[in-house]
């Protein structure tokens, strides 16, 4: 058994917090350049030049990505033979809450119904998994309320398959046009329950861009979907083009006989994540 003190933890969120929100991950950039010079539409070719440009200015200046620095959200996997001396729940949130503060990042966390603002981002939304070994991986998602209005979950029945999948995907892209600020990533949860699959969904998007799925036949459907999706011809933030996606990641899980969960969680072309492991 390996002992870690949860006060340990809270400057490594911290940090992590304010790194991901200033500084754009090297395989968004590559995706960046890519798509810019197999764009045939000026104006396409443009949006990935000032969104290149920002990253650029954002590293250089200190400041964030984008203005809406998103709710927090982590998905912490803890080794089963780790012993947590503190609250790991306590020591995430209050990192979180340092991060936001240090980095000078807005605070997006209001109550639903007087939409009062909690002032501090709290509450940090915390995803925990049990997984063999004695670490701890943290890893934090900045979610914009733009791309996370564009999400969507709902119940298939099995006889559509991926047929109904791929239809539902590719109409949730279409309907939700240029309002989550593409080019987007999209996080594809199948099966589980209700509210396993967008879970999975969410956890999608902390896949690299360029990072394949394991398995060959799903690897072969996240292509078929952004292919379809690409063809929408919405383009970088919705200008026209040939990049409306740049990447779509499927997770999997069993599912009751009778039914076929399926949600689409959607990020904006700002895909801020940061993993940290104790």
């Amino acid at each position: 058994m390996r002992t870690i003190k949860a006060a340990d933890i809270v400057p490594k969120v911290a940090d992590m917090v304010r790194h991901a929100s200033i500084h754009l991950p090297a395989d968004v950039k590559r995706a960046f350049k890519d798509r810019m010079a197999a764009e045939d539409s000026p104006a396409a070719r443009e949006i990935f030049r000032q969104l290149l440009e920002n990253s650029d200015m954002a590293e250089a200046t200190g400041l964030p990505l984008c203005q809406d620095c998103g709710l927090a959200v982590f998905f912490v996997d803890v080794g089963e033979d780790v012993v947590v001396q503190g609250s790991l729940k306590d020591a995430v949130t209050r990192g979180m809450v340092l991060g936001y503060q240090e980095g000078f990042l807005r605070k997006s966390s209001c109550d639903p119904m007087t939409r009062a603002n909690t002032g501090d981002n709290t509450p940090a939304i915390i995803h925990f998994d049990f997984v063999p070994g004695d670490r701890i991986r943290i890893a934090f998602m900045a979610k914009g309320g733009g791309s996370e209005n564009m999400s969507r979950v709902t119940m298939l029945s099995p006889a559509q398959g991926w047929e109904g999948i791929r239809r539902f995907v590719v109409e949730r892209v279409a309907e939700a046009g240029p309002n989550p600020c593409p080019p987007i990533m999209l996080g594809v949860g199948v099966g589980g329950t209700f509210e396993r699959a967008p879970i999975l969904a969410k956890r999608a998007l902390l896949r690299h861009l360029d990072e394949r799925h394991p398995d060959p036949k799903i690897a072969a459907l996240e292509d078929e979907l952004l292919d379809a999706v690409n063809r929408l011809g919405i383009g970088p933030m919705g200008l026209g083009g040939q990049t409306t996606c740049l990447g779509v990641k499927i997770e999997m899980a069993p599912c009751h006989l009778a039914s076929l969960p399926l949600a689409v969680n959607v990020q904006c072309h700002s895909i801020r994540h940061e993993e940290v492991v104790v």
